[in-house]
């Protein structure tokens, strides 16, 4: 791969994940993406080497200080935001947990925070939470079952001069619908409220660029696109600045540091890193690791959306089937329903062919409900940079064979 040669060599991109090796086509990356060599080795790499807390006087301070260092520049690179705006955590969960506890403690009985039913629980429980604990009242948008869009008219309907944040998804982790999160955040803005967006699921297709969805907060998880178990948000640095977390009394008060509870996983960050690193150069053109990922992360669009149209005409072709993903700006995700409510059992048909597609909620409850297919959910099926048409017409052919043993 070279940077004059933006073409997706999608069989040498397979070859670098060794999981791919014993033939099971993947299409549960919603939850989580195979990882490269490239990763598993820099985790590898890390704790073989000299390590300890951060510092400078020593070369296992400074080979811990470097890791942070690299990681959020990595980071910054594939957010376009500024490194002290990275901060990193257990998870996407626990951390916006830990930053509604601390942006709520300001609010009162006369404010409000609004949540919608397309998004993941994570974003919504602890808003939940935030409110019950504040006294501050919830506001929900609903989106459309029948077209799966979420309207920026539907968020501006709620908004007041008494809303204070608004939680967002910039794609649903079930049906992959995108809102317009710009859109939304100027009138979110505009009445001075604060936008938390939900990125998890949108980051790992799209390129991403914080500034402009206009987001305060954005999170995001590792390994949604390539890398491992972390979360990570992108903060505001002004707005960070003004706001006080849980921290130890001797941990440092600069950001992003003061919002990172404990000892940061090293040999993770570093596989972050190497995860970036790797995404960039799946297609790069140009200079910069942000102008390489921008080539990359576009030309991973091109390649799933290709395979997304593939697989919609094979599964329009089963009368069977409702396909429940059908907004206009929308990632390669299929949420599928079958009309006998049998969607475990395929899930399950398809594990035992090496095809991995699994059924449930993917704790975006309230959007599983609100399409009627209650707590069971449906089909998801997800594409990732290493699928290829060959697992397309694997999964097709086993979901017409499921179909017809019916």
């Amino acid at each position: 791969m070279t940077t004059d040669s933006p073409t997706y060599d999608i069989e040498r991109l397979r070859a670098q994940f060794p999981s791919l090796d014993a033939g099971t086509a993947y299409f549960d990356s919603p939850g989580g993406t195979q990882t490269p060599a490239s990763v598993g080795e820099a985790l590898r790499a890390t704790l073989s080497r000299p390590l300890s807390n951060r510092g400078h006087v020593t070369g296992a301070e400074r080979n811990a200080s470097a890791i942070v260092a690299s990681a959020r520049a990595a980071m910054g690179d594939f957010l376009n935001v500024a490194d002290d705006a990275v901060i990193f955590g257990r998870s996407a969960t626990s951390l916006t947990f830990d930053l509604a506890r601390t942006i709520s403690r300001s609010w009162g009985p006369s404010d409000e925070v609004i949540v919608t039913r397309l998004d993941h629980n994570a974003n919504v429980a602890p808003w939940l939470l935030a409110a019950r604990t504040s006294g501050a009242m919830v506001r929900w948008v609903d989106f459309d079952p029948s077209s799966a869009e979420l309207d920026t008219a539907a968020v501006e309907a709620q908004l007041s001069s008494s809303t204070r944040l608004v939680a967002i998804t910039a794609a649903s982790n079930v049906v992959g619908t995108q809102p317009d999160i710009p859109a939304i955040a100027r009138a979110a803005h505009a009445v001075g409220a604060l936008v938390f967006v939900d990125g998890v699921h949108y980051a790992a297709h799209a390129v991403v660029d914080v500034q402009a969805l206009g987001a305060d907060f954005f999170t995001c998880s590792p390994y949604k696109f390539l890398g491992p178990h972390l979360g990570v948000v992108a903060g505001r640095p002004e707005i960070l600045e003004q706001l006080s977390p849980d921290k130890l009394l001797v941990s440092p008060d600069t950001i992003p540091e003061r919002f990172e509870l404990g000892t940061l996983p090293y040999e993770l960050l570093s596989g972050c890193t190497a995860a970036v690193d790797f995404l960039a150069q799946i297609a790069p053109r140009g200079e910069t690791r942000r102008k390489q990922l921008e080539a990359s992360m576009s030309a991973i669009h091109r390649h799933e959306s290709a395979l997304r149209v593939a697989l919609e005409e094979g599964l329009h072709a089963m009368p069977q089937l409702t396909i429940h993903s059908r907004a206009a700006r929308r990632t390669p995700t299929l949420l599928v329903s079958l009309a006998d409510g049998r969607a475990r059992a395929m899930a399950e048909f398809l594990a035992a062919q090496d095809i991995n597609a699994p059924a449930g909620h993917f704790y975006a409850v309230d959007a599983s409900r609100r399409l009627g297919l209650g707590d069971d959910g449906g089909l998801r099926i997800g594409l990732a940079p290493y699928n290829h048409r060959g697992d397309v017409d694997r999964l097709l052919n086993a979901a017409a064979d499921f179909l017809t043993a019916a």
